[in-house]
């Protein structure tokens, strides 16, 4: 079961990038990285801490700079942000270089998932709000992205991982008869 594809997936917060991504990436026998989580180990700080100090717009070059490597990368399930999308330079290269796989979720879900969690963008007093005006933003941008999407509130991380590793399965025999 080994692809020697590279696999992205995107969505908004909450939708399980990360979850689904270690469950997928172990099935497809590929490195699994998570974007936001990488981008902390080479600044040696967190997410909220960077747009802190630099603002989105310093978090999202970072961003795009170790996006643009990543993907260069073979073997690899890369979890991105939820806004990596935002700039064509990395929608290109999620498109040009492997895979893409929309990861959706409905903003009632991501409220529960990220309720417990630090998220720069949620800082205000309606995040169910903020949610809705983020994903009218993104969702077009994920939809025209995306080589194949799926509801991640239908089922368990695992069943949605089993299902995606089918899907990418028959998708890469396809390509190579």
């Amino acid at each position: 079961m080994t692809m020697t594809k590279r696999v992205f997936l995107i969505g908004p917060m909450g939708a399980g990038k990360s979850t689904i991504g270690r469950r997928l990436a172990a099935r497809l026998r590929l490195s699994f990285v998570d974007l936001d989580a990488a981008i902390e180990a080479r600044t040696g700080v967190d997410i909220p801490r960077i747009f802190d100090i630099e603002g989105e717009a310093g978090f999202r070059r970072r961003e795009a700079e170790l996006l643009d490597s990543l993907t260069q990368q073979s073997g690899i399930l890369l979890a991105t942000g939820g806004g990596a999308i935002l700039d064509a330079d990395n929608r290109r290269h999620l498109s040009e270089r492997g895979q893409v796989v929309y990861l959706r979720a409905s903003v009632p879900a991501q409220l529960a998932r990220i309720r417990h969690s630090n998220r720069p963008l949620l800082r205000d007093e309606d995040p169910a709000g903020r949610l809705r005006a983020i994903l009218a933003e993104r969702a077009p941008l994920y939809e025209a992205l995306a080589d194949i999407s799926i509801d991640t509130e239908d089922g368990s991380p695992e069943r949605i991982a089993e299902r995606l590793a089918q899907r990418l399965l028959k998708t890469e025999l396809s390509h190579e008869g």
